[in-house]
């Protein structure tokens, strides 16, 4: 039977690679620091398989066609597109097909819609990182593309419903598989709008306490208060899903700081 190991969370600005000299000094240590110690937690964690749950930043889906939710059932997918992505090592990242497929079809048997490719780009969304975590190995990447960047986007309690729809795949998987899920995005920031730039620490901080508290409380939260909060914080989506995962049990913050160079609240997790 499969074994979920465990759920993490990073954040994924484009900005923590186009402007990473730019970062001063002291927050450019702790953005390590919290990188590293969060591939350590991963790496402790022996993972077979890694479900990573990102938005697609128009590598894969443009307005005409841009699925809620889609699942990567392949044998591999191809490394960021991005030209200033070029020096992540893997041009051609493996995935687990087998239990991907299981994942689909649980998810088909359970009331969800996904959509399914067999070939995805997998952009800065993923791999900034799964490249910053310093993995010693890198396990088989199953990714899961859930749209927070383009209404109409899934509900934060369907990203709860999701997480816990990956837990039942993974235990219902019939062979020997250590699976971990890793939600990548926010925290809060603003993409494109009269808000561009802006990073709101309150918002951020709350949004961190409600994640050791109830699943309501939360919910009720982020819905309130995300219109107001700038678009690119409605990654948070991808927590949620992690946070179903761990059964909404473990919370515990690694690192979040304002990061204004690169335009983010930077917040990196994981559940016990």
């Amino acid at each position: 039977m499969g074994k979920f190991v465990g759920s993490f969370a990073a954040s994924h600005g484009p900005l923590l690679v186009r402007e990473w000299e730019a970062v001063p000094a002291d927050q450019k240590d702790r953005l390590t620091k919290a990188f590293q110690t969060l591939g350590r937690k991963l790496g402790a964690a022996q993972p077979d398989v890694l479900v990573v749950v990102s938005p697609d930043h128009w590598s894969n889906f443009f307005l005409d066609n841009y699925p809620a939710v889609c699942i990567g059932v392949g044998d591999s997918s191809e490394g960021p597109p991005e030209p200033w992505m070029q020096a992540f090592p893997q041009r051609e990242i493996p995935g687990h097909p087998e239990f991907a497929l299981h994942l689909l079809n649980q998810s088909m048997k359970d009331g969800f819609e996904p959509s399914v490719s067999h070939r995805l780009k997998l952009d800065h969304g993923v791999c900034i990182p799964l490249w910053r975590m310093q993995l010693d190995e890198m396990p088989a990447i199953v990714p899961m593309l859930v749209n927070s960047i383009e209404p109409p986007m899934p509900s934060l309690a369907r990203c709860l419903q999701w997480g816990t729809l990956i837990r039942n795949s993974i235990e219902t998987y019939p062979e020997p598989l250590r699976v971990a899920v890793l939600a990548t995005g926010g925290l809060s920031h603003s993409i494109g709008e009269k808000t561009m730039g802006a990073i709101h620490e309150d918002f951020d901080r709350e949004t961190i306490r409600l994640f050791a508290s109830s699943d309501k409380s939360l919910v009720h939260f982020l819905e309130k208060e995300l219109p107001s909060r700038g678009n690119g914080s409605e990654e948070v989506r991808n927590w949620l899903v992690a946070h179903g995962a761990a059964g909404g049990r473990g919370f515990e913050l690694v690192d979040y700081l304002p990061v204004p160079t690169v335009i983010v609240g930077c917040g990196f997790a994981s559940w016990r």
